[in-house]
């Protein structure tokens, strides 16, 4: 398998145990993570994970809405070490485009993952403001494009092709199911983003005999009848 997994989630423990799997060759957060897993000192957090994990990329996202405030926080966290990655959303709450700040930061040497983008046009636009022999992460959010009913296959498609021959990765943000690392590898997507439930599941069922799942799936239905003292 060619597409690389890199786990997204903020709890630390999960990252520490992890960051020992082979399988996972980088790390993502974000703040809502961050406050799923109860994060409230961002610079702490930041700097504990970066601790365990000194060989792998790992992205940590701008807090601000601000263009301004956003460029100096993604100059700090970049300090944080040499395989950080700063997440720049592709919009503030507004809706005006970071395309001069991503322009900015990129010029500045700033390692950079794009986040929530959704569209070509999106995608377009930050791909025309970038440096091509610079690292940068292109993250698009197959799974909430799915969300609406849309295909995502071809714009990741296209995004691929687009950035062959630079130094920009296209991530699968926000995937489903197992499915979606094969449809991944398969287009030559080059990262896709697994919460830990969704590795744990790759690692059980890839490849799992569907007709013994089957009566698995029977057995559970049977088991929990009986436990429910379910009677007709």
């Amino acid at each position: 398998m060619a597409v690389k997994i890199f786990a997204d989630g903020a709890d630390l423990a999960s990252i520490i145990e992890l960051n020992k799997n082979p399988l996972i060759k980088g790390f993502t957060t974000n703040p809502s993570l961050m406050r799923k897993s109860g994060v409230t000192n961002y610079r702490e957090f930041a700097l504990q994970v970066l601790a365990e994990v000194k060989d792998k990329p790992v992205s940590f996202e701008v807090i601000s809405d601000d263009f301004d405030e956003m460029y100096r926080q993604a100059l700090e966290i970049s300090s944080w070490g040499d395989n950080v990655y700063v997440k720049i959303p592709i919009t503030n709450t507004k809706g005006e485009s970071s395309k001069n700040l991503i322009e900015n930061l990129n010029l500045a040497r700033v390692k950079i993952n794009v986040t929530a983008i959704t569209t070509l046009s999106q995608f377009n636009t930050v791909f025309r403001k970038l440096q091509h022999k610079r690292d940068v992460y292109i993250s698009i959010f197959a799974g909430r494009i799915a969300d609406t009913g849309v295909n995502p296959m071809c714009l990741i498609m296209e995004a691929v092709e687009q950035v062959y021959n630079t130094k920009i990765e296209i991530i699968w943000a926000s995937p489903r199911e197992v499915y979606n690392i094969g449809q991944a590898d398969k287009i030559g997507c080059h990262i896709i983003t697994c919460t830990p439930e969704l590795i744990s599941k790759h690692e059980k069922l890839k490849g799992k005999n569907l007709t013994e799942y089957s009566r698995e799936t029977v057995q559970m239905f049977f088991d929990d009848a009986i436990k429910s003292g379910l009677t007709l």
